[in-house]
């Protein structure tokens, strides 16, 4: 194509021009950036970490065994209270919000209610508790351990209040939290715990509480906005109290406390 000086000229440029585009074809593709999971992604990825423990302990009674051997027996007058519950119990600092009340931690994150029965007996009723706040149900109908009914999860209610009963523990039973999606981090929260149950659970749980003579702590009223969903200063992730949040539910807890202890008798 090209012949004498003028070949000899332009062949360098050539190559030159050959091994740039060659170069830049082997450069790797652009990465489209990455979408943030959806509440079914997160769900699946946290089973699949809790896969070996769910299979070994599915109550997790392996958690609390050290410290439940280690506390020792109520004194005489003491009104200990034990916080049974999910992650929102568990994350609790109950020494700043109860400065020096017998109050007893007991919640373990991401648990349902049928979890929370099969160790309600050793972090409960063998530790003697005047009474149980218990919190629980979010984690039932955003499916953790499988699909669960509402019915299915008002009989595990039933269930622990009956046990509890049976052991002259008072309990309180609070209800289901609201939810948000305002902030990024909280992601398709409404979609995992579509509010319209949560409304459903707690009209159940108060109904239930009016007929079993347990004590009702509607953390829900003081919690929601006038959308029906959790007010976004008080939980980042659209789930979980901040500091502001626990604030909030700190005196309904101990007035609620003082209700059902109010109808027994201190030995």
């Amino acid at each position: 194509m090209f012949h004498g000086p003028f070949r000899e000229r332009i062949q360098p440029l050539l190559a030159a021009v050959v091994l740039c585009f060659s170069g830049f074809g082997q450069q790797p593709a652009p990465q489209a950036a990455s979408k943030p999971m959806t509440g079914a992604e997160r769900l699946e990825q946290w089973r699949m970490s809790e896969e070996r423990a769910l299979l070994d302990d599915f109550g997790n009674l392996a958690r609390y065994g050290d410290a439940n051997a280690a506390l020792k027996p109520p004194v005489a007058g003491e009104r200990r209270v034990v916080f049974f519950g999910d992650s929102i119990t568990d994350v609790w600092k109950l020494e700043e919000f109860f400065p020096g009340k017998p109050y007893v931690n007991r919640g373990i994150s991401g648990q349902t209610t049928a979890q929370m029965l099969l160790r309600f007996r050793a972090d409960v009723i063998e530790l003697h508790p005047k009474a149980v706040v218990i919190l629980a149900g979010t984690n039932d109908i955003a499916g953790n351990t499988g699909p669960v009914t509402l019915e299915q999860i008002e009989g595990n209610y039933a269930t622990i209040a009956e046990l509890a009963r049976a052991h002259d523990v008072k309990v309180v039973y609070s209800s289901v939290l609201p939810v948000h999606e305002y902030t990024e981090k909280a992601g398709d929260m409404l979609t995992q715990r579509p509010p319209e149950k949560i409304v459903a659970l707690n009209q159940w749980l108060k109904n239930y509480c009016a007929a079993a003579k347990c004590v009702y702590l509607d953390y829900f009223a003081a919690m929601v906005d006038d959308k029906g969903r959790m007010k976004k200063e008080l939980a980042e992730d659209g789930l979980h109290p901040n500091a502001a949040g626990y604030t909030i539910m700190a005196p309904l807890a101990e007035a609620a406390i003082e209700k059902a202890l109010g109808r027994a008798k201190v030995k």
